[in-house]
């Protein structure tokens, strides 16, 4: 993984549980991104305002594109859910 993300051949490679596995990832990381480019955004001042609205844009335009995937996939919210919760406690322990 670099920065974060797989690489396309990376994610040619996994099954398709593992992929729905990656987007309920990066559906939660993309929420968590767009929550910390918010709080910065309260206290952003000059030309850092224009910088976090773009930010925004872009975060919020991919997390309703990982969510529409997500939802012809016929992902939950409960699977979201149970992943978001093995994904932080992962974190914690690595």
């Amino acid at each position: 993984m670099v920065d974060g993300y797989m690489q396309e051949s990376e994610v040619e490679n996994l099954d398709e549980r593992e992929r729905e596995i990656e987007l309920i990832r990066n559906i939660i990381k993309t929420r968590r991104e767009l929550k910390n480019v918010d709080k910065n955004f309260e206290y952003a001042q000059d030309d850092l305002v224009d910088y976090y609205i773009y930010e925004m844009k872009a975060n919020q335009a991919k997390l309703n594109y990982l969510i529409k995937l997500a939802k012809t996939k016929g992902i939950t919210v409960d699977m979201i859910n149970d992943i978001k919760y093995r994904f932080s406690t992962d974190e914690e322990v690595g």
